[in-house]
């Protein structure tokens, strides 16, 4: 079966339902955090720096939801709670890779792109 090209692509894409799990700033790089084992909340905190506590806590809920990601919870004093990949969030982390090496492979000419983007006029 040929894949649907990327101008006809509608609600049936293989894209769209990429966008809706990984939709939001931060739930790409959550992933990617993932992808070498198990993290706590704090140590994803501590990774991902300009997130808010707020913001963190939902993305993380909503990987959850899309089985992406599993929290256990140790039932411990003082709680220990740690977030690890599924065997589904894999496979999305693993895709994402290429999109680091893109983005690591071109980061001077986005640079000066973004530069003189932001430098126009509203």
């Amino acid at each position: 079966m040929t894949p649907t090209p990327p101008e006809v692509c509608d609600s049936g894409c293989g894209l769209n339902a990429t966008l809706r799990v990984i939709s939001g700033k931060w739930k790409p790089l959550i992933l990617f955090f993932l992808r070498d084992g198990p993290k706590r909340y704090g140590e994803l905190r501590r990774l991902i720096r300009d997130v808010s506590d707020k913001v963190l806590i939902q993305q993380l809920k909503d990987l959850e939801a899309d089985q992406v990601l599993a929290r256990t919870d140790y039932k411990e004093v003082p709680p220990r709670v740690d977030y690890a990949l599924t065997p589904l969030g894999r496979g999305l982390a693993e895709a994402i890779i290429p999109l680091c090496t893109w983005g690591t492979q071109n980061a001077a000419e986005m640079a000066r792109i973004f530069a003189k983007r932001d430098a126009l006029p509203s």
